[in-house]
């Protein structure tokens, strides 16, 4: 049996690794530059969201005064819905957005993930086992953490598929990455 004691190293490393991956991918490439749109008027839009006092949080609109969904039905808000915009708002915190923090949380997400990479690999190969079943194995169990975590994105919350398939690919590339350092530093067979 493998245990996760024995592959600290792979857990480690791999997140440093996809941690260098994602940065080369996102501020290097700039693979993600057209994620986002500028908001018409944003001068406008801003102002008017400041005088509502719209604070930091998710909001959804149009959105039935009761926030029950069985009120969205009503005609009152089919209207609304019929005449536009519908959508979603994430309102951080006013302030620099902390990128440090975001970081720090990606890069404790990112051994999450490999620590379930190593407790699915351990229990599919024992040491020594081909680096090639570990690679396949690893990579299958990273790609589900890293790549289709944003898939639910696009079907509930309208992002769309051109930005999910962008993060598809990034997770199918941190995957690999994570499934070739598995490979690499896989314990051997205990000596006989």
């Amino acid at each position: 049996m493998t245990t996760l004691a024995m592959l600290w190293l792979p857990i480690l490393l791999s997140a440093v690794f996809v941690f260098i991956a994602s940065s080369v991918i996102h501020m290097g490439l700039q693979f993600h530059k057209a994620d986002y749109k500028r908001l018409p008027n944003e001068e406008q839009a801003l102002d008017a969201l400041r005088k509502a006092g719209v604070s930091a949080g998710q909001y959804v609109f149009p959105c039935p005064a009761s926030g029950k969904m069985k009120d969205c039905g009503t005609p009152e808000m089919v209207a609304k819905y019929e005449q536009g915009p519908v959508g979603m708002v994430v309102v951080r915190p006013k302030g620099m957005p902390g990128i440090g923090k975001s970081l720090g949380q990606w890069f404790v997400f990112c051994i999450v993930v490999s620590v379930f990479v190593a407790y699915v690999t351990g229990l599919a190969a024992k040491p020594g086992e081909p680096g090639m079943l570990v690679f396949r194995v690893s990579t299958a169990v990273a790609m589900l953490g890293h790549s289709f975590t944003s898939v639910c994105d696009s079907i509930w919350k309208g992002v769309s598929w051109s930005t999910t398939a962008r993060f598809v690919f990034d997770g199918i590339v941190y995957a690999l990455v994570c499934g070739a350092t598995f490979a690499w530093l896989w314990p051997a067979a205990a000596a006989q």
